[in-house]
């Protein structure tokens, strides 16, 4: 688990909110939101932006100044390059829930 993903599961366990509630909040699934909570760097400045309002916290208390730069020490990309690889990671993102509706459908389609 990541930094941003840890202080986001610590916020909303302090909140008394599961996942199942976040991910209601988000229009996601369950699944889709832990792995937001496993894996920060799927989490794109937008759905940051949805939990921290969900949560009634911050932006800067899910992303303190620590992990920022931390973040900015770890990338030697330029920010375009980083830039880059966050939407390249948003596309893998949206592909994944796309793959999940439609094994869903299939799912509701037997019944």
């Amino acid at each position: 688990m990541n930094k941003v993903g840890t202080r986001i599961r610590k916020i909303r366990e302090q909140r008394g909110l599961s996942q199942d509630n976040i991910a209601t909040e988000l229009g996601i699934t369950q699944p889709s939101y832990a792995r937001l909570e496993k894996k920060d760097d799927r989490i794109s400045i937008t759905r940051i932006i949805s939990i921290a309002n969900i949560l009634k916290t911050t932006v800067s208390e899910l992303i303190n100044e620590k992990v920022e730069n931390a973040i900015t020490q770890q990338n030697s990309e330029t920010p375009q390059a980083y830039v880059d690889n966050i939407s390249q990671a948003d596309k893998e993102h949206i592909k994944t829930l796309k793959d999940e509706i439609i094994f869903l459908r299939k799912l509701v389609e037997i019944k």
